[in-house]
């Protein structure tokens, strides 16, 4: 009599083969299979997870972008690689996926504190050329970027107009071509970091604040959009700029208000109207920056 176990081995074996013989009907799954340069005896133990993996490598080939993957994990592709008698399977990042992340590199010099994480997308080609009063602002860009490592660095930029106009936009795509060329900078929804930093004295404030203040370059956006204290003013905003003024750091500023409107803005405070330090703040900015106006339909609606 037949040893038993020995009559189960082989209807599995049959059974594997007849699973592999059904499944390679399919012409374009042999090539697949074959093209792996793996036994057959080792193939057809696997014959279901590779038909999973060729599912994954055929959309793979028809994709035309990481944004409709099909896969199960967006980027990756299932693929066996063959370890001796056996198959292993592992997830393997398409050439749209090594590509993106290399793209994405640039990233690392960004530094966002209380903005939306999409100001890293901003780029040129986003910008709406076809409005001429942006021509000034693109001129000005080119100038920063082909002065930017002389000695001498250009002045930063303050850029005030209309509500959803893309002024933020349009310094967040300087800065993210700056960040491919190495440079560090730092963008900063100017009216919550000062809420958020004041709740960190009992942790990191002291941090915060010197990374902002020393950041090679920096965006204080919405600049006059806060709530006016004398400790904002004075204790926060007038050293940021004395030091950055002292080092020559290019720093940047959207506002919907003008410098003036900015200065009048700044010296009034719940304790009361101090125009000297208001100026002595606006003579920092101007020191620092040139003033463009972008007065443009709102672009978010």
């Amino acid at each position: 009599m037949k040893n038993i176990s020995n009559i189960i081995k082989n209807d599995n074996k049959t059974d594997l083969k007849h699973d592999f013989m059904e499944a390679c009907q399919d012409k374009e799954f042999k090539d697949f299979m074959y093209g792996l340069n793996i036994k057959e005896e080792i193939l057809l133990k696997y014959t279901s997870t590779l038909q999973d993996a060729f599912i994954e490598c055929k959309n793979c080939n028809n994709c035309r972008s990481l944004s409709t993957c099909k896969n199960k994990v967006k980027g990756y592709k299932y693929t066996p690689e063959q370890d001796g008698n056996i198959i292993i399977f592992d997830y393997e990042a398409c050439s749209k996926k090594i590509k993106a992340d290399k793209n994405k590199e640039y990233e690392k010099f960004i530094k966002l504190y209380d903005m939306p994480s999409s100001v890293k997308e901003a780029s040129f080609k986003g910008i709406y050329s076809d409005d001429k009063k942006r021509l000034p602002i693109i001129k000005y860009f080119k100038e920063f970027i082909d002065n930017y490592n002389k000695e001498d660095r250009p002045k930063g930029l303050y850029l005030h107009g209309s509500f959803g106009s893309g002024k933020t936009y349009l310094i967040a795509a300087l800065f993210n071509e700056m960040a491919r060329r190495g440079v560090d900078s730092t963008l900063v929804y100017y009216p919550e970091f000062l809420r958020s930093l004041k709740s960190s004295f009992n942790t990191n404030y002291e941090e915060r604040f010197e990374y902002i203040k020393k950041s090679p370059l920096l965006l204080l956006d919405d600049i006059g959009a806060e709530n006016v204290t004398p400790w904002a003013r004075d204790e926060i905003l007038s050293p940021i700029l004395q030091y950055r003024m002292d080092e020559n750091l290019p720093t940047f500023f959207t506002s919907n208000l003008t410098i003036e409107e900015l200065e009048k803005n700044l010296a009034t405070t719940s304790s009361g109207v101090d125009s000297l330090k208001a100026r002595r703040i606006v003579e920092r900015i101007k020191q620092l920056t040139i003033t463009e106006s972008l007065i443009s339909k709102n672009r978010r609606d």
